[in-house]
């Protein structure tokens, strides 16, 4: 393993809050830096958590720090991280993959390559991107083929792939390999499993990072060491995830950062196989082997769980058996604020919302009481625009479709970029109130950042889906 990271001094976090009954999850109720023998999770229960308004201290961050790129310059790293390219980690970053009808093929003058195996398809492809980190958080055109090239998610995944640290992979849609016994004939997991995809990564110390993908399929093992059949590349695998548009967000965490991820992985009921090595090493401390081990399990939680984190990015959870539209569920937790979403959007399709909309599905419904505060509006984007280039943000069949799910603050006091595992699919007022995504767990990234959030808020800009009316 790497060598390990001195410690960090303690800063000052937020709470954990989670609401509806008790669950039995290892939640610490409050985060401090790295440290070399690190407090265990505390068990809580519903009545001991509070919210918490402390101010916010971030840890040092990576910037300008060398590490991962093979030189005496730039010997290997004490953790994974998130690269930007190789040798160069940020604290985060994030990428929107365009669509084939909008920005077909590669960047100018890209080579294919399939890095982490498979071999390079002829189906429709887009592989062009846009970026921004904790370095530049404007949004920026990428080169090259992301995922397949030295971009944000190739550079990302070779860390781990390619090197000796503990990971997870989950994905509801894994297709061809692994195969996941809990999963249908296509190897799809549907309701009550999680609506979630993504690979974890940690050293000894229990310091990584999380790497949120919106891609069916993909990434499907963890370890060059333990290869998939079917290719591990973007583009090189048998199931077209690159047709449509799709996004990646990568976040630096610390020990305290990793147990509260793991614990949301749980509350969503997330799809994976602890004893397949193929998606998973478990290891490194106690309590985050414990927690590993309870993944790939239907959760009986019927609550969210809301969590800052040391980067000050908060991490919403949804429970499958929180019943309730997944976007308006968060504009709730972020105390009402009004979004506009892009996500997979089909039927069943949740409409756009205003003040006036009905929201029948809701916690008093569903019996976990009035703790989940009322919505703001929920707007749909149904297209934006890049340059002068407009494309589609609505789900379905075609080229020119999203599943990217991405949403910004539209109003209020602050701005939020947020990215999300979650398709605003369901339903606002029932019949069936377990309908689609509403009836499926998930987690969200909430990002405070203001350039990023104008940014994306530009990248979003555009028609948007017909509002519900009121009492319907």
């Amino acid at each position: 393993m790497p060598a390990k990271q001195p410690p960090a001094p303690n800063k000052t976090m937020s709470a954990v809050r989670i609401i509806g009954p008790a669950i039995p999850l290892a939640i610490a109720l409050a985060h401090s830096a790295i440290s070399p023998n690190p407090t265990p999770p505390q068990q809580v229960s519903q009545a001991t958590i509070t919210n918490s308004t402390a101010p916010f201290a971030p840890e040092a961050t990576l910037s300008g720090k060398q590490c991962g790129g093979g030189t005496p310059e730039s010997p290997a790293c004490p953790a994974p991280y998130p690269m930007l390219q190789k040798g160069h980690p940020v604290d985060w970053w994030f990428v929107f993959k365009f669509n084939t009808a909008s920005f077909p093929g590669c960047g100018e003058g890209a080579t294919r390559a399939c890095p982490f195996g498979g071999t390079p398809q002829t189906y429709k492809l887009g592989q062009q991107f846009a970026y921004a980190s904790s370095e530049a958080p404007a949004l920026q055109k990428g080169s090259g083929c992301v995922g397949a090239n030295s971009d944000p998610v190739a550079a990302s995944f070779d860390e781990v792939y390619n090197g000796n640290y503990h990971y997870v992979i989950w994905n509801d849609q894994f297709k061809t390999d692994p195969k996941i016994k809990s999963c249908g004939a296509d190897n799809s997991c549907g309701a009550p499993w999680g609506h979630s995809k993504g690979m974890l990564a940690w050293n000894d110390d229990g310091e990584g990072f999380i790497m949120q993908v919106s891609t069916p399929s993909w990434p499907g093992a963890g370890n060059v060491q333990s290869p998939r059949k079917d290719g591990n590349t973007l583009g090189c695998v048998k199931d077209d995830d690159v047709e449509v548009s799709q996004h990646f967000f990568a976040l630096r965490l610390n020990k305290d950062d990793l147990v509260q991820v793991l614990n949301g992985l749980i509350n969503a009921s997330v799809v994976t196989d602890a004893s397949n090595s193929q998606i998973v090493r478990n290891g490194g401390p106690a309590d985050v082997q414990q927690l590993v081990s309870q993944l790939g399990q239907i959760s009986k939680a019927n609550s969210y769980l809301a969590t800052t984190l040391s980067s000050g990015v908060e991490l919403i959870s949804k429970s499958s058996k929180l019943q309730v539209p997944p976007w308006q569920m968060v504009s709730a937790v972020l105390g009402g604020a009004p979004l506009r979403v892009a996500s997979w959007w089909e039927t069943p399709a949740i409409n756009s919302t205003d003040a006036s909309s009905t929201v029948g599905c809701w916690s008093p419904v569903q019996g976990v009481g009035p703790a989940l505060g009322k919505p703001g509006p929920v707007e749909i984007a149904t297209t934006g625009h890049w340059e002068s280039t407009t494309f589609g943000l609505t789900g379905g069949a075609s080229p020119n479709m999203n599943h990217a799910k991405v949403g910004v603050t539209t109003g209020g006091s602050q701005q939020y970029a947020i990215f999300g595992d979650m398709n605003q699919q369901g339903s606002l007022s029932g019949p069936n109130c377990a309908s689609s995504q509403n009836g499926r767990g998930g987690m969200f990234f909430v990002v405070a950042q203001p350039q990023l959030a104008a940014s994306v808020t530009e990248l979003l800009k555009g028609s948007s889906g017909p509002v519900q009316p009121a009492g319907k």
